[in-house]
């Protein structure tokens, strides 16, 4: 079976993407503290085995395994050198599992500093190590990429310049972490919705939305309708995607712990779907079975 063009494919009803890769390594007993980016390459077995068991539980597409795969974040394990094999090693594994019938988005996460005055990360450097990180994903076959978890405008805006200059027409999804911030949501560094959408939306993405932070699942519905709201005063074309993590987390013995069960996820991404977001997946605590069970819920499978 031919694959439908992915630029078409997520307009869609619903383009269901995984869940975490994280919660899944940790429950594997993956150290914590290595580099889950590296496992590509020293353990491809385990996350193959991830992508696998999302794609049994009905996802459309599986995010490669590197969220923490830019030189700088390499760096901190002293893996930088290998920052473009590691990219296509994650990018293999995931086109191998996702075969000819399902997709691959090249996952590219946060570099763990801050651009100049507030930082030391200098814009052209950190242009070029998104864009190193991107080609290597081009290398291992990815369908296009996922931009996760950013708080500042000025390094998602370099993420997506970066991917844009090497990756020609392959469709990017820019994604922001949120928290409630009184009657309001910001990211860590005080970008709120309608902020966002005004600076992003030009850049030419094909979707704009929120994954992680520390929110609960009826806050992430009321963040779902007001990114539905603001990118529809901007745009009739750009989509928006949601990823909740599996509700608030609670922290237990210096861990975070989801409690949140597959059917009450389920049943908030049925209200975020409503709410006009037919991009949605999984963060932080999430599995397999809460995939599945949005999987059931949204398209009606008993």
């Amino acid at each position: 079976m031919t694959r439908k063009d992915i630029k078409a494919r997520i307009k869609e009803e619903l383009f269901l993407l995984d869940g975490a890769m994280g919660t899944q390594l940790i429950a594997l007993g993956i150290e914590i503290g290595s580099s889950n980016d590296y496992l590509n390459i020293d353990s491809p077995d385990i996350v193959s085995d991830i992508h696998l068991a999302y794609l049994k539980a009905g996802c459309d597409a599986v995010i490669t395994n590197t969220f923490g795969a830019n030189q700088y974040a390499l760096a901190r394990y002293g893996l930088d050198k290998e920052t473009a094999k590691i990219n296509e090693a994650g990018a293999r594994l995931a086109r191998l599992a996702a075969g000819e019938e399902k997709y691959v988005l090249g996952d590219i996460g946060p570099s763990g500093g801050f651009l100049e005055p507030l930082g030391t990360l200098k814009p052209d450097e950190l242009r070029y190590a998104f864009a190193l990180q991107a080609k290597g994903l081009i290398a291992g076959g990815v369908d296009g990429f996922i931009i996760e978890t950013m708080t500042a405008l000025d390094e998602l805006t370099i993420a997506i310049e970066a991917i844009k200059s090497v990756s020609g027409d392959l469709p990017v999804l820019a994604s922001m972490s949120f928290d409630r911030a009184g009657d309001d949501f910001k990211t860590m560094m005080g970008v709120g919705v309608e902020v966002a959408t005004t600076k992003i939306i030009p850049l030419g993405i094909d979707a704009i939305g929120f994954n992680c932070g520390t929110t609960s699942l009826d806050e992430y519905v009321e963040l779902a309708e007001k990114f539905v709201s603001a990118v529809r005063a901007l745009s009739d074309d750009t989509l928006v995607c949601a990823q909740p993590n599996a509700g608030k987390p609670e922290l237990v013995d210096g861990r975070a712990v989801y409690r949140v069960s597959s059917e009450d996820f389920a049943a908030a991404a049925k209200k975020i779907h409503s709410a006009g977001i037919n991009i949605i997946g999984g963060c932080c605590g999430t599995t397999p079975a809460h995939i599945q069970a949005v999987a059931k819920k949204i398209r009606n499978i008993q």
